[in-house]
């Protein structure tokens, strides 16, 4: 396997052929792939993914790549979620009932409220360009993912639900949607994960997948 092999895993919910146009514009010899064996192998990982949580951590179960994520992780290789790939990584996502994720990130998966502070009614899902910000302006971002972009930086978003870290130190950056503040993606030790898709914000967006292909240099 070549030194950026990154493996985009594969469990029949995501739109994965984005993401590998991404990885092949940035340089990265990606394939896609659902065998564990392909991802114990990688040495870079991206989990993607559009769908309803539980949905999800039944086909990663089926699969049996659940326990593979989690060594992948834990090796400290560099890993990028997307979207509900950045969901799964939290303990647990109130969608459609309740389901236990990866665990991998302590927190929750909680649905944008029906209204906000202001008691104005909330449009969900969030389909389009919104900012992503720090309080600390893009210094905050130095040596992770977001490195390069400015505060205030549009990207695409598309869902309906959003992830609450137990530790506020994880929140890489934040978004604020028709007046709620939330968390828009998380940076863990090798991990990043971001709620926007990279993929699909333009020349910004893919500054962000060459960040990650830069990480192994």
């Amino acid at each position: 396997m070549s030194k950026n092999k990154v493996v985009i895993i594969d469990y029949q919910m995501s739109n994965l052929y984005s993401v590998k146009h991404a990885c092949d514009f940035v340089g990265l010899d990606a394939v896609i792939s659902s065998d564990k064996s392909d991802l114990e192998d990688a040495q870079m990982a991206i989990l993607p993914g559009v769908g309803a949580f539980g949905d999800a951590m039944e086909n990663l179960q089926k699969l049996n790549l659940i326990t593979s994520i989690k060594s992948f992780i834990d090796r400290g290789k560099p890993f990028l979620g997307v979207c509900l790939g950045l969901q799964l990584l939290f303990s647990e996502s109130e969608e459609f009932g309740a389901y236990k994720g990866l665990n991998v990130i302590k927190g929750k998966v909680v649905k944008f409220p029906s209204l906000n502070k202001n008691n104005q009614a909330v449009k969900v899902p969030q389909i389009g360009w919104n900012k992503i910000y720090h309080s600390k302006s893009e210094e905050a971002w130095k040596d992770s993912y977001l490195e390069g972009l400015s505060n205030n930086e549009f990207m695409y978003f598309v869902h309906s639900y959003y992830v609450v870290p137990e530790d506020p130190k994880l929140v890489a950056s934040y978004t604020n949607y028709e007046g709620i503040e939330y968390c828009s993606s998380v940076k863990a030790k090798n991990i990043f994960a971001a709620q926007f898709h990279p993929e699909k914000s333009g020349p910004k967006g893919l500054m962000i997948y060459q960040n990650f292909a830069n990480s192994l240099k």
